[in-house]
C-alpha cells in the first residue's frame, strides 16, 4: 500500500526548530514521516521560507542556519517545481482567495495531489476556506 502524501508549509517546519504554539503537533507530523508512515511533500520554495523565517527569528546565526539546511536536506522531503498545473492552479488560488503566490503554491500542490496541506497559518486557513485540503497542524493525527 502506498503511503499517503501530506503537503506541509514553512509555518509547520519552522516549529521543528523553534518552540512555539503547536510545535508538538508539528514534530508529531515530522516523526510520523521519519517513521515511514507518511510522505512529506512541498513546493521547492519551502527551504527558502524556512531559512528566512529562522534568520529573522533572532535565534539563529550563520552556522545554525547552515545546520538547519543540512537537516532539511537529510529529511528528503519531495519538492515540486513551480511549473505546469501547479503554477497555473497557484495563480488561480492566489487571485481568487486574495493570498500570496507563495501560500497559494502550497494550496495548489495539495489540490494537484488530492491531499491535505497542514499549516499553522490561521489567516491562510480563513482565506482559503477549504477544510478538505487545508488544515491547521493541530488537526494532524497519526
Amino acid at each position: 500500500m502506498e503511503r499517503g502524501k501530506i503537503v506541509l508549509d514553512a509555518s509547520v517546519v519552522v516549529k521543528w526548530f523553534v518552540e512555539e504554539s503547536y510545535s508538538k503537533e508539528a514534530r508529531l507530523l515530522r516523526d510520523t514521516y521519519a517513521n515511514g508512515l507518511i510522505d512529506l511533500v512541498a513546493p521547492n520554495l519551502l527551504f527558502y521560507e524556512v531559512i528566512n523565517a529562522l534568520k529573522y527569528s533572532g535565534g539563529f546565526g550563520e552556522d545554525e542556519l547552515k545546520e538547519v539546511i543540512e537537516a532539511l536536506e537529510d529529511y528528503q522531503i519531495t519538492l515540486y517545481e513551480f511549473s505546469g498545473n501547479i503554477a497555473l492552479k497557484a495563480i488561480e488560488v492566489a487571485m481568487r482567495k486574495g493570498i500570496t503566490i507563495y501560500d497559494a503554491t502550497y494550496v495548489a500542490l495539495a489540490y494537484e495531489l488530492g491531499t491535505i496541506l497542514y499549516t499553522a497559518d490561521e489567516k491562510l486557513i480563513r482565506k482559503v476556506k477549504d477544510k478538505n485540503h487545508v488544515k491547521h497542524i493541530m488537526e494532524f493525527k497519526v
